[in-house]
């Protein structure tokens, strides 16, 4: 009866506080985002929106994982790009504090990224996060929803 007792205990407990880590979970950038929007800046100050589709996935092994595609089946190949297809994969140091991050980029399609480290902001509003540049001279703004 003992037993009983303790596995009960043990599970309400487990029960009040499942909600508290979902809670915790939602303000945190770890986890599996899907792309919403791609905006870019354009040198006349115009914002324009990017056919973008992808995926960031923030492993709490303290790893990241982005792909993601431009639908134009002529997009040209960029900095991250080869022929609209971006993939790159590294371990990221998270600042929760000051809202930034670092990815040293262990792998990627375009080689030239790999080695580099590529800081940038974040901010996280329970579904969504928004990415941006640390370099707002870059002119993008990349916007997710949690999967």
């Amino acid at each position: 009866m003992r037993t009983n007792l303790k596995i009960a205990i043990l599970a309400m407990a487990v029960a009040v506080t499942a909600p508290a880590f979902a809670q915790n979970d939602k303000a945190s950038i770890y986890g599996s985002w899907e792309m919403t929007s791609l905006q870019s800046t354009n040198a006349d100050g115009s914002v324009v929106e990017v056919p973008y589709s992808g995926q960031v996935i923030f492993a709490k092994d303290s790893t990241l994982s982005v792909q993601a595609m431009d639908a134009n089946p002529a997009a040209k190949s960029t900095t991250y790009t080869v022929n609209g297809y971006e993939a790159y994969y590294g371990p990221v140091e998270v600042n929760e504090g000051n809202g930034t991050f670092a990815i040293t980029v262990k792998s990627s399609l375009v080689r030239d990224l790999i080695g580099q480290r590529l800081e940038r902001k974040y901010e996280v509003t329970t579904d969504q996060l928004v990415i941006l540049p640390s370099n707002p001279a870059e002119g993008w703004r990349v916007t997710y929803k949690r999967q």
